[in-house]
């Protein structure tokens, strides 16, 4: 087993993280929820069992279960970040349109969380994406915008910076892909949750490159608290492999929010070992997921099988119902 690290006094993080101060001292439980909102984050870590049946005790590999989120994914973090500090910023009013481009899930935060605190929700999104999610999307009242399906989520990119462009007094360009308060809601809070429930022992952290969100901020936090956790990066094998809520930053828009110092490999993984081990976690572990979590999970446990010791800590984005009509039968 990985020796236990003595857990800082006080962590001190940015201004916006004022109410996540002290949480690896205090833990991650802070108040008594009293909304939905208060439902974002702290979510269960998970410990993998079967598919890592082959490892040595020494290595342990854990995966954080998203889809515990209100809105079902990790999204709900970043969008709540987001829309709070358009908030007190001031750019975010009640008579602007919230807009965003999106491939589902952070559309979906969007929707929900704009539907608590009043906001009219617009979403751009690839006319490909599951009927699931678009079904999901209009029940929260959001009015949905399609692009061209063979662009992907550059093509929503695109296209939603036009629709702003012709009239940009009517929305609040959420803009995800480059608002910085999507890291550091995983800053604030994804971060400090793992280093909590690993008591300080992660060594290892594995995540998908979507916005880079997740990856970046949960990344920063950990080297933060410990400069020696090494952060493994999740992206589709080439720009022909589909892996929905992935992108092959080689051939892709690079977010602005990426940082490429924080990533010391990047892990590159197909379609079909994304589905299958997505298949494997439903059937032998009981996490029905997103196809991007079976990425996750494949890629960390190729980090875990180099290790002699060590706890390898991923995410798992989402949960599989919004992808029912995409499975074989």
């Amino acid at each position: 087993m990985v020796a236990r690290q003595p857990l800082p006094e006080t962590i001190l993080l940015e201004d916006s993280c004022t109410a996540f101060r002290d949480v690896a001292r205090r833990g991650v439980h802070l108040q008594q929820p009293v909304s939905i909102l208060d439902h974002v984050g702290e979510t269960p870590l998970l410990r993998l069992h079967h598919l890592a049946a082959d490892l040595p005790p020494s290595v342990e590999v854990y995966a954080k279960a998203e889809w515990f989120n209100p809105g079902g994914s990790v999204k709900d973090r970043a969008a709540l970040h987001i829309i709070e500090s358009a908030e007190r910023s001031g750019d975010l009013t009640p008579d602007k349109i919230l807009i965003d481009s999106t491939s589902g899930n952070t559309g979906i935060a969007y929707a929900w969380i704009g539907a608590v605190k009043g906001y009219r929700v617009t979403l751009v999104m690839p006319e490909n994406v599951s009927e699931e999610r678009k079904r999901i999307l209009q029940a929260y009242g959001a009015e949905l915008i399609f692009s061209d399906p063979l662009e992907g989520s550059d093509g929503a990119i695109r296209l939603v910076r036009e629709i702003v462009a012709q009239n940009p007094e009517r929305y609040y360009y959420a803009d995800q892909y480059n608002n910085p308060a999507n890291w550091r809601a995983h800053f604030c809070h994804t971060g400090p949750e793992i280093w909590a429930q690993t008591g300080g022992r992660i060594t290892h952290f594995v995540a998908g490159v979507g916005t880079s969100g997740t990856l970046v901020g949960t990344a920063r936090f950990l080297r933060r608290v410990n400069p020696n956790v090494r952060v493994i990066a999740v992206e589709p094998e080439d720009e022909l492999a589909v892996i929905e809520g992935l992108k092959h930053l080689e051939t892709a828009i690079v977010p602005g929010i990426y940082d490429p110092s924080v990533v010391d490999e990047t892990r590159y993984v197909s379609p079909a070992d994304a589905y299958e081990t997505t298949m494997r976690l439903a059937r032998e572990e009981g996490w029905f997921v997103g196809f991007s979590a079976g990425a996750a999970v494949y890629a960390a446990l190729q980090v875990a099988r180099q290790l002699e010791e060590g706890v390898v800590v991923t995410v798992l984005p989402d949960g599989g119902a919004k992808y029912l009509s995409l499975l074989r039968s």
